[in-house]
């Protein structure tokens, strides 16, 4: 049976679902959600932020020894460099400061997701190589934007949830 005629009628009624589909896609990615997470903190570090002591430099993309690292904000201030890193997530996030990955839980859907201290680590260390700058002298932030709650649970509990 020949289905090119439904098929040609269904795409004729119901044409304007195909971009409509695409552009739910695209809000919903990561790559989306991510992009608005640092074009808030870009906002915010602009306006609450004295422009004489602060300078703000997005999206930084630094030579490491095994490739690249993509640094999100960089924050240039008398009291030293801040070293951003941007997440833009919902739900509870777990994780403890030495674990390598943590977990986003949105009612009962699980998702690990790398150490975003560990993940930073590496920014503040590869900016600190290539500027010749001590440690003390950069800073490391971590900024949750969207409807996520840090928990905070003992080594027990954490091992008694997963």
């Amino acid at each position: 049976m020949d289905f090119t005629p439904i098929i040609s009628q269904f795409i004729r009624n119901f044409w304007y679902l195909i971009p409509l589909l695409i552009l739910v896609a695209i809000l919903k990615s990561r790559w989306f959600k991510g992009i608005i997470g640092e074009f808030l903190v870009n906002i915010s570090a602009k306006f609450l932020l004295d422009k004489n002591e602060y300078h703000l430099i997005k999206n930084v993309t630094l030579p490491t020894e095994d490739g690249t690292t993509q640094i999100d904000h960089i924050i240039v201030s008398v009291y030293g460099i801040f070293v951003v890193e941007t997440k833009n997530m919902k739900g509870w996030i777990f994780g403890k400061e030495n674990q390598s990955t943590w977990t986003q839980k949105i009612y009962k859907h699980l998702s690990k997701f790398q150490n975003p201290l560990h993940q930073n680590y590496k920014h503040v260390k590869t900016l600190e190589q290539l500027l010749g700058l001590q440690d003390n002298q950069v800073h490391s932030l971590v900024v949750f934007v969207g409807e996520s709650i840090a928990v905070r649970l003992s080594d027990t509990q954490l091992s008694q949830r997963y």
